[in-house]
């Protein structure tokens, strides 16, 4: 099933808007983080995990998993395919280890913006938790930018599957 190329263009900037916003909304997530574990303004600290929280179940999530469905969209409704070239077959992995681990994050997410509501903060009190979304959105950002290129660059390389396609279409054609 391929696309029009109209329906193919929305659908590529439907794609590439999502993944960069996921892109800006990590990286602002990051600063976020950095600021509630460093900063030594109560204040700071707890607008800072009151921030984290909605900006990963507003921003982020809806953003992470616009860019996994369009993505998909992208894959099936053009001749990439979803399972032909590796690059593809990355990508996609990639962006369901980024889904399933923000997915996992957001209890702690939650917890850290319910404790900063609750009490208040020393710089050394939850520091092990706090660390963590520091460690994971920046893990994250660096991930997120690996389909980036390989979406520029499209390294050479089909799948078995691929492969197999590729050779069969022209003997389709051509009973």
């Amino acid at each position: 099933m391929t696309m029009t190329p109209g329906l193919r263009k929305f659908a590529l900037t439907a794609h590439v808007a999502s993944s960069v916003g996921s892109l800006g909304a990590v990286t602002g997530f990051l600063v976020l983080a950095v600021a509630g574990l460093t900063s030594k303004d109560l204040q700071v600290v707890r607008a800072a995990y009151f921030a984290m929280e909605l900006t990963a179940w507003y921003v982020i999530v809806p953003l992470v998993l616009a860019s996994l469905v369009t993505g998909l969209v992208q894959s099936l409704g053009t001749p990439w395919g979803l399972f032909r070239h590796y690059w593809v077959v990355a990508k996609l992995l990639l962006n369901l280890v980024v889904t399933v681990v923000l997915l996992l994050q957001l209890e702690l997410i939650g917890y850290l913006a319910d404790v900063a509501a609750e009490t208040t903060f020393s710089n050394t009190d939850l520091y092990g938790l706090r660390i963590s979304p520091v460690i994971h959105a920046a893990g994250g950002l660096l991930v997120l930018l690996v389909p980036v290129a390989l979406s520029l660059y499209k390294p050479r390389g089909l799948t078995p599957y691929g492969w197999r396609k590729q050779h069969e279409e022209p003997t389709a054609l051509h009973p």
